[in-house]
C-alpha cells in the first residue's frame, strides 16, 4: 500500500474551487425517448423494464477471462469514441439534447445499445451534468452558455458488456475557479487510478477525493 503515500502531495492544492461562482441552472425541456432499432441487442433491464437487482443479477464483481476482457475493451473503445464525438460538439449555443442525439445515433450505428436509456427509467442515451449538477443530468433543450462546465457520461452496451467513460468539458473560456475545479478533480482521478492493483480495496480509490475535501 506504499502508493497511498502519494496522497500526501494532494494536501497542498488550493481549495478555492469550492467558491466557483455560477447562476443556478435552469433546466430546459426533455424531449421524448429516442427509438432503438429492433436488431440492437439490449441489456436485460431495457427489455423487461426492471432493475438489475430485480433480475437477480449478482452484485459481486465478475472476474473476467481473456475473452471477457477483450469484449469489455471493445465496448469501452466504442464509448470512448462516442465521448470524443460529444466533446467535439461542445460549444456555446449547443444543447445537451443535441449531444444526446449525436451519441445515440453513433452508438446505434456501431451496433450497440446506449446503456443509460431505460436504466431505472432514465429517458436519455447519455448523462450531461452542467455546472452544479453533480452527476447523471438529463439532456434537455437548454443551450450551453459561455463559461459553463459540462460532464458528459457515455456508456455503450456491446456484445454483452458495458463500456463506461465520462469527461468534463469547458464551454468556451472557463473562469479561473472552474478551471481549477476541473484540474484538481483530474488530479484526484489520476491519483485514484495509480492506486489500482491486485489486493487494493475499493475504498482506497476514494481516498484522493477525500483528501482534497478535507484540506
Amino acid at each position: 500500500m506504499d502508493r497511498l503515500s502519494d496522497l500526501s502531495s494532494l494536501s497542498s492544492l488550493s481549495s478555492s474551487f469550492l467558491e466557483y461562482p455560477a447562476e443556478r441552472l435552469r433546466p430546459g425541456t426533455v424531449s421524448p425517448q429516442r427509438h432503438v432499432p429492433a436488431h440492437i441487442t439490449r441489456p436485460a433491464y431495457a427489455v423487461s423494464a426492471t432493475t438489475p437487482g430485480q433480475l437477480g443479477l449478482s452484485k459481486q464483481p465478475e472476474i473476467h477471462d481473456a475473452q471477457g476482457k477483450a469484449a469489455m475493451r471493445a465496448a469501452s473503445q466504442l464509448a470512448a469514441a462516442a465521448l470524443q464525438l460529444a466533446g467535439g460538439l461542445v460549444q456555446p449555443g449547443v444543447t445537451t439534447e443535441q449531444l444526446d442525439v449525436a451519441v445515440h445515433d453513433f452508438i446505434i450505428a456501431h451496433g450497440a445499445y446506449p446503456s443509460p436509456l431505460g436504466y431505472h427509467g432514465f429517458p436519455k442515451s447519455i448523462c450531461t451534468s452542467v455546472n452544479e449538477v453533480v452527476c447523471h443530468g438529463i439532456p434537455d433543450s437548454r443551450p450551453l452558455q459561455e463559461g459553463d462546465i459540462v460532464n458528459v457520461d457515455v456508456t455503450a452496451y456491446l456484445n454483452g458488456h458495458h463500456g463506461d467513460t465520462n469527461a468534463m468539458f469547458f464551454v468556451g473560456q472557463p473562469s479561473a475557479a472552474a478551471a481549477e475545479l476541473v484540474d484538481v478533480t483530474q488530479q484526484a482521478l489520476d491519483a485514484a487510478i495509480q492506486l489500482c492493483g491486485p489486493d487494493v480495496p475499493f475504498k482506497a480509490m476514494g481516498m484522493p477525493s477525500t483528501a482534497l475535501q478535507m484540506q
